[in-house]
């Protein structure tokens, strides 16, 4: 674990350092498909209570609040976490995604746009069930990652994880999801020209141990 935290608090780090220059670079990505993926997929009764898995500085938090949606967010970095709060007008933790501690059953979505592939794949197991314990039943993760094949490691001061589809189905798979759909991001382009792999699943309540 301790070599995790490392990872994880470096990575982080980067983001504390950078966070304005983020906010400015990403304030105007249109992710609106990505959004909607996550919305569409939701059986309850709008509005919906919803979290975004490392909000960075709330661009999409902001978002889902514009629609009428109950949104909290989420992330590990001290300075995101105070300009979300400002930016979005939402509820916002602080937690470092290898240590989550989320309330049970609470939401009906969970949206990680740009966020999961930080997470080692060594801790990823266990962050995918604390995210399957916090949405309700039939409840609905959205995904969005650099794909790749399925190796990790640094990529300057960012530790990220680079999976194919097959590899993160199996993951989410062995954590209590099954599939509702997935796509290639930007779309209308080559596959070689879509870096990005989005997923939706839905939570079940029976989950397997993934295999060593």
């Amino acid at each position: 674990m301790d070599k995790i935290q490392d990872i994880t608090q470096t990575t982080l780090q980067h983001y504390e350092r950078t966070a304005e220059q983020f906010f400015a670079g990403t304030i105007d990505h249109d992710v609106s498909q990505n959004i909607a993926a996550l919305l569409q997929a939701i059986q309850a009764d709008a509005p919906y209570r919803l979290l975004d898995l490392g909000c960075g500085p709330g661009r999409d938090l902001k978002a889902f609040k514009a629609m009428g949606h109950e949104a909290i967010g989420v992330d590990g970095s001290a300075r995101f976490v105070e300009m979300a709060r400002a930016y979005s007008g939402c509820e916002v933790w602080l937690q470092d995604f290898v240590q989550l501690d989320l309330p049970a059953a609470r939401f009906d979505g969970i949206y990680a746009n740009a966020s999961l592939f930080h997470v080692p794949s060594a801790a990823l197991p266990k962050v995918l069930r604390d995210l399957h314990a916090a949405l309700k039943t039939g409840g609905v993760l959205f995904s969005s990652n650099p794909r790749g094949d399925n190796s990790e490691g640094w990529h300057g001061p960012r530790y990220g994880s680079y999976y194919d589809y097959d590899t993160w189905s199996a993951y989410l798979q062995a954590a209590g999801f099954v599939e509702v759909r997935h796509y290639y991001r930007p779309t209308g382009l080559p596959r070689e020209q879509q870096p990005w792999l989005a997923s939706v699943w839905r939570s079940v309540r029976e989950r397997t141990e993934p295999q060593p």
